[in-house]
């Protein structure tokens, strides 16, 4: 006769590891997040209220206080503005420009701009900061 009973197999989980996972992957998703800022030029934004934001293709424009113009995060000059968006515009039909100028620019220096988006039929929004 056989006495001995059947051990029943019982599932377990081992947790052990799952600190470490959970840890690296907070450490992925924070590292991620800090990469994913479209635009690192810093320029302070003229305030406005919150409207309707923009859906289409999206070119960045940055002109800082000294008057450096940054089409998508590359330097250009000002001179060359209107073949790059020349370019840009063949290329993608349906984009709209993000134009992000320092607060203590002159407002011609915003007419220039929205003159050359004009005259290449290019539609330009102005990026502002939100608050008060």
């Amino acid at each position: 006769m056989n006495f001995r009973r059947k051990k029943r197999f019982e599932a377990e989980v081992a947790t052990s590891a799952l600190n470490d996972i959970m840890f690296f992957l907070l450490l992925f998703f924070l590292i991620i997040s800090t990469l994913a800022n479209p635009s690192v030029i810093k320029v302070l934004l003229p305030k406005s209220t919150p409207t309707q934001g923009v859906v289409k293709e999206q070119v960045n424009l940055t002109i800082t206080k000294d008057k450096e113009y940054y089409l998508n995060d590359k330097l250009i000059s000002a001179d060359e503005l209107e073949t790059a968006l020349l370019q840009l515009s063949q290329q993608k039909p349906d984009m709209s420009v993000v134009l992000r100028m320092d607060a203590f620019l002159t407002i011609q220096d915003l007419v220039d701009v929205l003159a050359t988006g004009t005259k290449l039929k290019i539609r330009i929004v102005m990026a502002t900061q939100t608050g008060k």
